[in-house]
């Protein structure tokens, strides 16, 4: 997937992009066809900068019920002759959570579109767990025959058959079909789950990598394989080194970290790491400077697992470094600093905001601390990345520091935060707004009989107005 282009955050477009509240305050409050208008945009082209963690997907199903919205631009884009060609799941996904999110809420057309796309689209994997959730059992099974005739018979057929069983997220629709009394559809799909637990089996009982016998040079070999494929394996080999790495081996591992191959060096400065060894503090630096991107990449990463006052002390110093290890410093005060450090934390904040915009990946840890801190200060740039980012993630972090710093967050952002597309930020809003708006107590009675909202998040707001809680 190309990166998605984001409109600006005081655009209708961009609010709902970002899956804020206002987007839906804003899109109710619009005429009905521009809300609709932007509202299949985002759905079609999905926003998110993520799309396998941040969630849209029931954000824009509530927003559909809301406006009413047909489901006519959605099926033109699933049965789009594009997706004859282009398997890529981020394609379509979107459009399909939120299908299934409508025909939880009792929308008849979502859960035909669903069945119909599971029979003949390329993303039929998606449809059919979402069907899993919310078909019922007879409509399962009347997508036996059009499922398995994707893999047609034959060793090669049957395998991606094995596959497709063992990988499926949502094992129901298979469990069904293995009961089918059809010879085509029941016997062919519980010899394809034997097969896959056969498979599993094997990798089991034929482990590869590192065992407990190896040596400690065994381990680095294992890592500079893997470096010279492509594949960093120098964490998990750092795991490894810890059981089979005795006290006498520390001097050869030190001496590894210092100035060995690269997939040496970099599994040694995470076992050090792992091992709270102060050694490690002073090879940071040695190894950032080196011409090794790699290493380099892996000193900072090693030093930001490092825990202990002396970490704390060095990140002090390094904190002003124009590099990947000031970053990192700022960082390590962010999550660990103490008071003291607020100033420290403040400064890399706004400087990282400055130079990087709201979406800056260093952001996650500074504004965490802004807000583990209680930095006051910092309200007005949380609230400028809470507007901003593009990341619903960033933005639920952003609300939370908010919670801590900013007197008028529970009048202000809280009341937003009810209709966000993250949960998270849901159950915070649900947990700080100011019960006088009206728009509150109304929307927490609406999350506490949804059933489609997360538990959490009417656990909160059972807090709010349960029996025991004041009136709202």
């Amino acid at each position: 997937m190309f990166d998605p282009v984001i409109a600006p955050s005081g655009t209708l477009l961009g609010l709902l992009q970002r899956g804020r509240g206002d987007g839906t305050l804003h899109a109710l409050a619009a005429p009905r066809p521009e809300a609709l208008a932007a509202l299949n945009h985002c759905v079609l082209d999905d926003p998110r900068q993520d799309w396998q963690v941040e969630n849209r997907s029931l954000y824009y199903a509530r927003l559909y019920l809301d406006l009413d919205g047909g489901l006519d631009a959605i099926e033109r884009h699933l049965f789009d002759p594009r997706d004859l060609v282009d398997d890529d799941e981020g394609r379509t996904g979107l459009a399909l959570a939120v299908l299934g999110h409508l025909a939880s809420y009792g929308r008849g057309d979502a859960l035909v579109l669903l069945r119909r796309y599971a029979r003949t689209g390329a993303n039929w994997t998606w449809a059919l767990d979402e069907l899993a959730l919310r078909d019922d059992d007879a409509g399962l099974r009347g997508l036996a025959a059009s499922v398995l005739a994707r893999f047609p018979g034959g060793p090669e057929g049957d395998a991606a058959l094995a596959a497709a069983v063992r990988d499926a997220f949502e094992p129901r629709p298979w469990r069904l079909w293995s009961e089918d009394p059809r010879e085509s559809v029941g016997a062919r799909v519980r010899a394809a789950r034997e097969q896959g637990s056969f498979h599993h089996w094997q990798r089991q009982m034929s482990p590869t990598g590192p065992r407990p016998e190896w040596s400690v040079q065994a381990v680095f070999d294992w890592a500079q394989q893997g470096l010279d494929r492509g594949t960093p394996l120098h964490v998990p080999a750092a795991r490894c080194l810890g059981a089979v790495a005795a006290p006498a081996d520390r001097a050869a591992i030190v001496e590894a970290a210092r100035g060995g191959p690269d997939g040496a060096r970099c599994t040694a400065l995470h076992y050090l790491a792992e091992s709270r060894d102060p050694v490690l503090l002073d090879l940071v630096e040695s190894a950032v400077r080196g011409p090794s991107r790699t290493v380099a990449d892996a000193a900072v990463a090693a030093f930001e697992r490092m825990c202990g006052d002396d970490a704390v002390d060095r990140a002090r110093g390094w904190v002003h470094r124009p590099d990947a290890l000031g970053a990192s410093a700022a960082g390590v005060l962010a999550c660990r600093g103490g008071a003291e450090d607020a100033p420290l934390v403040l400064g890399a904040l706004r400087e990282t905001v400055r130079a990087d915009g709201p979406d800056a990946p260093h952001l996650w840890t500074l504004v965490d601390g802004a807000g583990r801190l209680g930095i006051r200060a910092a309200a007005p740039v949380l609230r400028h990345v809470y507007r901003e980012t593009a990341s619903s993630h960033l933005r639920g972090r952003a609300a939370r520091a908010l919670a801590a710093t900013d007197p008028s967050f529970a009048t202000g952002f809280a009341v937003e935060c009810l209709w966000d597309c993250e949960e998270t930020t849901r159950e915070l809003a649900a947990l700080h707004a100011e019960t006088g708006d009206a728009r509150v107590a109304e929307r927490l009675r609406r999350l506490a009989a949804d059933p489609a909202e997360e538990a959490e998040v009417q656990t909160a707001v059972r807090s709010r107005i349960g029996p025991d809680a004041p009136a709202v």
